[in-house]
């Protein structure tokens, strides 16, 4: 979507907008700097589909006003994004396993069941991974963290055949509830192994896969790791490095990782595949290589230039 400013009017993807075009979001507080209205819009322009993707401030005390208000308009289908991946649950007439087991949703849409959502976060995490060889059944994975992000990575490494998934938290209490939360999922319950922080050393010793779910490290804080210059060079060389972190490209933690030889991963590619599976849900056709292309490039082009 954009403003013609000569005549002032507004543009959707294939012209004006009219009471044809549908309607597709993003619900967030704050939202202003979320990047998914440039890559949807983007995708929906190249597909030449009479839809607009709008990013709309929500309060979490308002949500059940906003998703009666989103059905009376006809409103297809949304992403919810911090604070609202768990909050958004019980206003929900379905929610698909995989996410009822993280706990989290970010991906909504009508149907005529009512609303219904699904995590498509765990898609975009394992994208790139599967692009590369491994008998993940042998990898060891250790993910840094124990908030939302770490739930989709452990469910996503469960996804992919890990035999062990290895967690590393700061608070002892958390920790204990992190684990706790997954007790009604057998399968990945007896995966999970959590770990204090102390004994990060040792683990990225024995590491093949280090993932930073924590947002240490983000911009405007690009010169801080979550683990210390020390600690990384511990890491084996044909290691993979995976932040969740996007911007800056590369991270601190990345930097280090690659500086002892590991192969490094950023959080972009997984933004654009969480957003390709969700859209492909919304307008009802496969989402091929070449439109995620698209949507990469345009973030690469807002982020940097």
């Amino acid at each position: 979507m954009w403003v013609d400013h000569n005549s002032k009017k507004i543009i959707s993807n294939m012209g004006l907008i009219s009471g044809k075009t549908k309607l597709l979001g993003i619900i967030g507080d704050p939202i202003e700097h979320s990047l998914s209205p440039v890559m949807q819009n983007e995708a929906l322009s190249h597909l030449d589909l009479d839809f607009v993707y709008i990013p709309f401030p929500v309060k979490v005390a308002n949500l059940g006003q906003v998703l009666a208000g989103f059905e009376a308009i006809g409103l297809v289908g949304f992403n919810a994004t911090i604070p609202h991946k768990q909050a958004i649950i019980p206003f929900l007439n379905e929610v698909n396993p995989t996410a009822k087991a993280i706990g989290a949703v970010n991906t909504v849409w009508w149907s005529e069941r009512g609303w219904q959502g699904t995590n498509t976060d765990v898609i975009g995490f394992i994208s790139p991974l599967k692009r590369i060889e491994r008998n993940w059944n042998k990898v060891k994975p250790v993910i840094l963290g124990n908030g939302g992000a770490a739930r989709a990575v452990v469910a996503g490494l469960a996804e992919l055949g890990c035999s062990q998934i290895n967690v590393v938290g700061r608070n002892k209490d958390k920790l204990a509830q992190f684990w706790q939360s997954w007790q009604d999922s057998p399968k990945i319950s007896a995966l999970l192994k959590i770990h204090y922080w102390e004994n990060l050393p040792s683990l990225v010793a024995e590491a093949d896969l280090l993932v930073n779910t924590t947002p240490i490290g983000m911009y405007p804080h690009g010169d801080r790791s979550p683990i210390s210059p020390e600690i990384m060079s511990k890491i084996k060389p044909k290691a993979i490095a995976y932040d969740l972190i996007y911007t800056p490209s590369p991270t601190k933690f990345l930097q280090l990782a690659q500086t002892q030889g590991s192969t490094i991963i950023d959080g972009l590619e997984m933004l654009v595949q969480q957003g390709a599976a969700a859209l492909e849900i919304w307008v009802g056709q496969p989402i091929s290589n070449e439109v995620a292309e698209i949507m990469m490039r345009s973030l690469q082009q807002k982020l940097f230039g």
